[in-house]
């Protein structure tokens, strides 16, 4: 089966770095970034504003756990790190999300729409923390995973006790706080409680899509096989709705949006969803370690059963497909990475899911154009749907 048979029909019903997010560390600009910015808006303005909102929330929670001592610091110190930084293109979906029902807002409202943003920043962190556990992952964004952190201080300080135990503590622990957060930024964000109800019941489902999601992808891996309907569902509840089609929704249900709105916003949001993943399985196979600030071939290390991999193993060569399904999950030097990564070119996995992405994102931008949203929120939309789909990162 193909991975465009895999993805949802049109009448289906309702990370990783730390230079400059529009840069690579060879100071040059990511297309994707270079897209964003030639929008009909203010991109770098816009992300600036919603770490302003992330600061100030951390800040508030920094006064509010003083009393606890210098380790409540350190796991504060840790979230500031997890918060700073990143494209925001969970936020700027909501925003124009937003605005495709309300173009011309207050500032008092733009204000609290922000903090909503902020809120879905917020559930990326969290998740981060969590996934990079679960895929003992040693790196985030060019710095120590949260859990190997933690694990090193234990190991210096020379304390008691198992310090990967202590890391995977610290990090589980983060990650709820983070989770925590999340909630009470959006349910606090300044709209009346009339908009925030609806908002906050779209978060609520996108939270135990993403969770239900994570688990079928690790009982996936640890099944340790997975055809292209199973890595087509977990891409699409881990990933696809969580990044772009909630956080549409998310702000459409702050400016009051109807089951009609939410609808033509699901036929953008979930085949670019879908197409951004996509990318993203990509990127862990043929990613450039220095732009993606991940090893090389990461996603074959960590044993992850993708569409790529899934295609991968249905095309090749017996012998091929073999070697691909028995190397998953080990540890890989750069010659080896760079053999499976011969074995999925060769089965034409590659070049089918690129025709994918590009098949999914014509389909969300056509859809985009048949809304009958705000004009300048879709041609924002259509931007960001590069930025989502043609990143180096």
């Amino acid at each position: 089966m193909s991975a465009r048979e895999a993805s949802p029909t049109d009448d289906r019903p309702d990370d990783r770095h730390h230079q400059r997010p529009d840069q690579a560390p060879d100071g040059s600009t990511d297309g994707a970034e270079a897209a964003l910015e030639s929008a009909p808006w203010d991109g770098s303005g816009f992300r600036a504003r919603v770490q302003a909102a992330l600061d100030a929330h951390v800040e508030e929670q920094v006064t509010r756990l003083a009393p606890v001592g210098p380790d409540a610091t350190r796991l504060l110190d840790e979230a500031r790190g997890l918060v700073a930084g990143g494209k925001r293109l969970r936020a700027a979906f909501c925003w124009w999300g937003f605005r495709a029902l309300d173009p011309d807002p207050s500032p008092e409202t733009e204000q609290a729409v922000l903090r909503a943003c902020a809120a879905l920043e917020l559930l990326h962190a969290s998740a981060l923390v969590h996934d990079d556990l679960m895929d003992a992952s040693d790196t985030r964004r060019g710095r120590p995973a949260t859990h190997r952190g933690f694990e090193a201080e234990h190991r210096r300080d020379g304390w008691t006790g198992d310090p990967e135990q202590y890391g995977a503590a610290a990090a589980i622990l983060l990650g709820d706080l983070l989770l925590t957060w999340a909630d009470e930024l959006l349910r606090r964000c300044g709209l009346p409680l009339e908009r925030v109800v609806p908002a906050l019941e779209v978060f609520d489902l996108c939270r135990s899509e993403v969770i239900a999601g994570q688990f079928l992808d690790i009982s996936v891996q640890a099944r340790g096989r997975a055809d292209v309907d199973a890595a087509m569902t977990v891409l699409r509840y881990k990933s696809a709705k969580y990044s772009i089609e909630r956080p549409l929704h998310v702000g459409a249900a702050l400016a009051g949006a109807g089951p009609a709105e939410l609808a033509a916003l699901t036929a953008y949001g979930l085949p670019l969803g879908e197409a951004f993943q996509l990318r993203d399985d990509l990127l862990g196979v043929f990613g450039d370690p220095a732009t993606t600030g991940k090893p090389a071939g990461d996603d074959l290390v960590e044993g992850k059963r993708t569409v790529l991999v899934a295609l991968a193993l249905d095309a090749a060569a017996p012998e091929e497909a073999a070697l691909l399904d028995r190397s998953l999950g080990r540890p890989l030097d750069a010659a080896a990475v760079e053999r499976l990564r011969e074995v999925i070119t060769a089965s034409g996995a590659h070049d089918q899911v690129e025709e994918v992405i590009g098949h999914l994102t014509e389909r969300a931008t056509g859809a985009l154009a048949a809304s009958g949203l705000d004009p300048r929120a879709q041609e924002v939309l259509r931007d960001l749907a590069v930025a989502a789909t043609q990143r180096r990162t």
